[in-house]
């Protein structure tokens, strides 16, 4: 059965692989809150990612809408906010971790099929 009508967002996991000490990386994750966009906005965005008219910042901005699994220094819950978005996206590596799990979210199925 196929439901026509969708929820307005999905959760799907982000992993961020940020360079250490000798040449390793340390893998960090937490899960995403996506903005489910219409197919016709999806094509958009896959045509301004195409021509470089469209940033992993300003994509972010349209998609992330939540989050779960992000701590501060202290291990204590980041809630999500604007600003902590902001935070977030200006860590260096994450825009385009998030950006890459958001692509990704859309093509599993095919890459199934």
């Amino acid at each position: 059965m196929f439901v026509l009508s969708q929820s307005d967002s999905y959760s799907w996991p982000v992993t961020v692989e940020f360079p250490i000490d000798g040449g390793r990386f340390e893998k960090q994750s937490f899960d995403a809150e996506f903005r489910r966009l219409p197919q016709t906005r999806i094509r958009e965005i896959w045509d301004l990612i195409q021509s470089g008219d469209l940033t992993d910042d300003e994509l972010c901005n349209e998609v992330l809408t939540g989050w779960a699994g992000i701590q501060d220094a202290k291990g204590g819950d980041v809630p999500y906010s604007e600003k902590a978005k902001t935070d977030l996206l200006n860590v260096p590596l994450v825009a385009a971790a998030v950006v890459s799990s958001w692509l990704d979210s859309l093509s599993k199925g095919k890459r199934k099929n």
